[in-house]
């Protein structure tokens, strides 16, 4: 059947600026990261794409290595693009990075001009696009100067692959540098994505301040600490789970247990009296800043994006609110 979008599909969606841009980006992205790889349903990666667009999320975010295999999920999207996206090409947002490993040798990761460069050109490739919409450095090179990692981005904006570059999990201090080279070449940064969750709030201490006064945009990825902030397992972690295998391992720096589930626990109680889910309410908590453009949600099905842009009938906290989740956290 061929897609038409919703014509209520900009009815409900909040719309933030990107730091002091003139982009405007939904408040939940869907990023493609898992259920989007070649060993995944293509239709039920297209009933996503299509739910999202339907819902107004205007901005999919992917990465070259994105799977598995690495680069299959650009080639779903690429496909679903051509058959569905392609006639909304122009009310869409579409992202790409670079930055891990990609193919084998001295030059197929990290921050080269040459590494970024070609990312780039086989990114746009199996998508199918013309240019992308925004750019990333995926991470911060140890090896390469900054300054030839920023002038590969820059680069990439003036022949065209882009419109707007990002950087990721960038340090306040490397972002700053960052910032302020991109600026000196004329392409300035438009957004930073960090990972933040009410687990992992790195980005409070001095990243937030650094991006609000150079005046860049943040999308945060894994705000429900890849589902641990979700009512998933707040009766018991089952046997056999995603989180039950990782309890006695580290992910991302955290530690999935039924210490943290606890608190997962005691932080529902205030999603119910808030009339939200514990997602829910763990989105909305994100937002609450606002150098925080945008929340990146995975999805395994659509009922989980319809489920996270409710997050939005409820963004406002009350003080009480606040710090009665302030002292969940810290017990």
């Amino acid at each position: 059947m061929v897609y038409s979008a919703k014509e209520s599909r900009y009815d409900k969606m909040i719309y933030r600026r990107t730091g002091r841009s003139g982009l405007l980006l939904p408040a939940i992205s869907l990023g493609i990261w898992y259920n989007f790889g070649g060993i995944d349903s293509l239709e039920n990666a297209r009933n996503m794409l299509r739910t999202a667009f339907d819902l107004g999320i205007t901005h999919i975010d992917i990465g070259n290595n994105y799977g598995p295999p690495p680069g299959s999920a650009e080639s779903t999207l690429g496909r679903i693009y051509k058959e569905d996206l392609k006639p909304y090409r122009d009310e869409l947002v579409i992202s790409d990075k670079a930055g891990y490993v990609m193919w084998p040798g001295p030059y197929g990761e990290w921050g080269s001009r040459k590494y970024l460069i070609a990312s780039c050109d086989q990114s746009l490739k199996r998508t199918g696009l013309e240019y992308f919409d925004i750019f990333y450095s995926h991470r911060p090179d140890p090896e390469t100067p900054m300054e030839e990692t920023m002038g590969a981005l820059d680069y990439i904006v003036r022949s065209g692959r882009a419109l707007y570059v990002g950087i990721s999990s960038y340090s306040p201090e490397q972002t700053k540098e960052a910032a302020a080279i991109l600026k000196d070449l004329g392409t300035p940064c438009l957004i930073h994505q960090p990972r933040y969750n009410m687990f992992d709030r790195w980005i409070e201490d001095g990243l937030l301040d650094v991006l609000d006064e150079e005046g860049i945009g943040s999308i945060c990825f894994s705000p429900l600490d890849q589902g641990i902030l979700t009512n998933k397992y707040i009766k018991e972690i089952p046997e056999g789970s995603r989180a039950k295998k990782l309890e006695n391992s580290f992910h991302w720096g955290d530690k999935v247990s039924e210490e943290r589930i606890e608190k997962v626990r005691k932080l529902n109680e205030i999603a119910k009296a808030r009339g939200q889910n514990m997602a829910q309410l763990a989105l909305a908590w994100v937002l609450r800043h606002d150098t925080v453009t945008s929340a990146l949600i995975g999805a395994s099905k659509p009922s989980q994006i319809e489920d996270a842009v409710k997050a939005l009938d409820h963004l406002e906290f009350s003080e009480d609110e606040l710090q009665a989740i302030e002292d969940i956290l810290a017990e």
